[in-house]
């Protein structure tokens, strides 16, 4: 079996992570997988959701929208429509949950952070790339809360990373791009904490049903593909190893 991009099997796409961004967020990272380009960015306000005002705790969210030239042809802005689309609605969903996955939120103190996750350029993957951007961005923000004196303690509990998987050509393969994705037998996307923990997991089959073997080599696959994209993490925000 080989790629369409030529890579091996255990092989993630050309990644970068990159900071500072933009001028005016308290933490920025445009996250490259390959063609995939998501800019994540972190904005701290001194408010909660009603639900957690008097607690003492704080909250971290995310918003998700793709430009309308991500893609090979124009789409209408969700805005213009008047409403998001259940798949919009699902991955912010599944970006903010995977952040507070490794979030103290009492930690935080009562501090909103928001992180929007705008697709500059989609080829597959662009809803592990807005978590795995996303993590940077939100350290940056609490590395922010620190240096202002804002927060007395560390509100981080670990790192969070994301990575599809899927089954091609009858091959366990890791990061799929959008030749990958729209042909593969199966495809899930797993997140997963520094310390190979899961969050959580989607997954489906595409035509055939697929083996727990099968699901396994998927998971192995993302684990050792996470932990590289947490080492990369650390780098981008000059954290040691």
């Amino acid at each position: 079996m080989t790629r369409p991009s030529g890579r091996a099997q255990n092989e993630l796409r050309a990644v970068s992570l990159e900071t500072e961004w933009t001028k005016h967020a308290e933490g920025a990272c445009l996250a490259k997988f390959g063609d995939t380009h998501v800019l994540c960015t972190a904005s701290v306000e001194t408010r909660v959701p009603p639900f957690l005002r008097n607690s003492g705790r704080g909250w971290v969210t995310a918003e998700y929208g793709m430009l309308p030239r991500s893609t090979h042809t124009r789409s209408n802005r969700e805005a213009a429509r008047g409403k998001q689309s259940g798949r919009t609605q699902e991955i912010q969903r599944l970006i903010g949950r995977a952040l507070r996955a490794v979030v103290d939120t009492k930690a935080l103190g009562e501090i909103q952070i928001t992180i929007d996750c705008d697709v500059l350029q989609a080829d597959g993957g662009t809803r592990t790339a807005s978590v795995t951007g996303g993590y940077v961005a939100l350290a940056q923000a609490c590395q922010h809360l620190q240096r202002i004196d804002a927060i007395k303690r560390w509100p981080l509990t670990g790192q969070v990373g994301a990575i599809s998987c899927g089954i091609f050509e009858g091959q366990a393969v890791l990061d799929l791009d959008y030749d990958e994705d729209s042909n593969a037998e199966a495809d899930a996307n797993f997140v997963m904490t520094d310390q190979g923990m899961l969050v959580e997991v989607q997954g489906t089959a595409e035509g055939a049903p697929f083996s727990r073997g099968q699901m396994d080599e998927l998971m192995d696959l993302a684990e050792a593909g996470i932990a590289d994209l947490c080492e990369m993490q650390r780098k981008a925000l000059g954290m040691s190893s």
